[in-house]
């Protein structure tokens, strides 16, 4: 079976694995904060806050800005739960953007014509989160001026991105939004095997998720409400979590920082053969605007139904038949029967639901050869045409 994504270990992944097992330190030692200030170099932020999930990134952010009972967070329907599932954590209420029909990614158009509405209605949201989906990152600048003009916070669910560019810069500087999380599951751009970072320009913020992650828990005089007993002393100070990531986890992630680069250049040589052998077949790709350079997480297609005799699962069941671990990202949230029960139906997003009706996603990773590629392709086209 050819995946649609897997994990790159190298030998060097493994060694920095091994050298933290034979130091003292397991989980909360030196390499963890090494592994912060490398993503945050790399990105162009102050700060970054390491945690054990990309969700749990999310959920932090959330908490950081004070998202809570009342409040409304929107995100894109075209994304895994955990977009949406942050801000029900917080106990606020969340609604969703419908999806632009070419990048399928939050439309700014839908975006500002519902921020009128909510405006009138007096439900504007607190925090809005666009999801790069694939790795292409949504249009920032253009959500950044509605978040001033209506005064909501912006987090980048950057979840597919780390390594993609938006206007030259590093996807995750944080230059239009407040907060930008990352996710380092296996199949993502590096893997720490479960992972995930938020990084941010504000001091405050970070604070804020460094002592979350960690159950609440301050040692920090500074921070404290009265001067500690001793060089013991600690504190709960807020209702934290036991988000935190571990050395040996944070090894492999600094490892794989090394050859992010190289990862998606990779990405995007495999990309642009699956391109051009697939020039004359009947799927539409991502549009990729100039100002973008995706990352790539994703190779997903969407089927032109109109030009084919099988159905959508026609197609995927005879490659996954054939071998080839072809999937669908995503199902629209808002369609998940928990969201059903909050009031969405059938109907309310139709970008997203038209093109979840002809999405495929087909196997891209770093590791994929010329020769996989032609073989997903020609049977493709096979069972296509």
């Amino acid at each position: 079976m050819i995946p649609y994504s897997c994990q790159n270990i190298s030998e060097q992944d493994i060694q920095a694995v091994v050298d933290v097992l034979r130091s003292p330190y397991l989980t909360q030692g030196p390499v963890v904060p090494q592994f912060e200030r490398a993503v945050a170099d790399y990105v162009g932020t102050d700060y970054a806050v390491a945690v054990n999930s990309g969700t749990s990134a999310l959920h932090l952010a959330c908490l950081a800005l004070g998202l809570g009972e009342g409040d409304w967070l929107w995100t894109s329907p075209n994304t895994f739960v955990a977009s949406a599932n942050c801000g029900l954590y917080c106990g606020a209420h969340v609604d969703f953007v419908d999806i632009d029909p070419q990048t399928w990614n939050m439309s700014t158009a839908a975006l500002a014509k519902k921020l009128q509405q909510a405006e009138k209605q007096e439900r504007l949201p607190k925090i809005v989160i666009p999801v790069h989906f694939a790795g292409l990152s949504c249009d920032m600048e253009g959500i950044a001026r509605l978040a001033k003009q209506y005064g909501f916070y912006v987090i980048e669910d950057a979840c597919h991105a780390l390594g993609g560019r938006y206007q030259l810069d590093f996807i995750g500087c944080c230059r239009y939004s407040d907060i930008t999380v990352f996710s380092y599951h296996p199949v993502k751009m590096i893997t720490t095997a479960e992972g995930g970072m938020a990084v941010t320009q504000q001091a405050h913020l970070a604070e804020k998720m460094q002592r979350l992650r960690s159950h609440g828990i301050t040692r920090d005089p500074g921070q404290m409400t009265t001067s500690p007993d001793g060089p013991w002393f600690y504190q709960q100070i807020d209702l934290g979590f036991n988000y935190r990531l571990t050395d040996m986890q944070a090894a492999l992630g600094l490892s794989q920082l090394t050859r992010l680069a190289e990862f998606v250049a990779r990405r995007h040589t495999v990309f642009q053969h699956y391109q051009s052998l697939l020039k004359d077949s009947p799927v539409i790709f991502q549009q990729q605007p100039e100002a973008c350079y995706s990352s790539l997480h994703l190779l997903v297609v969407r089927l032109q139904s109109n030009r084919l005799s099988k159905t959508r699962r026609q197609v995927f069941e005879w490659l996954r038949q054939a071998e080839i671990g072809v999937n669908v990202h995503y199902i629209p949230v808002h369609l998940q029967p928990y969201f059903q029960k909050m009031g969405f139906q059938p109907g309310d997003f139709p970008e997203v639901e038209a093109y979840y009706q002809d999405a495929m996603t087909l196997p891209l990773f770093p590791a994929l050869t010329e020769e996989q590629v032609h073989f997903v392709v020609d049977r493709l086209n096979e069972v296509l045409n």
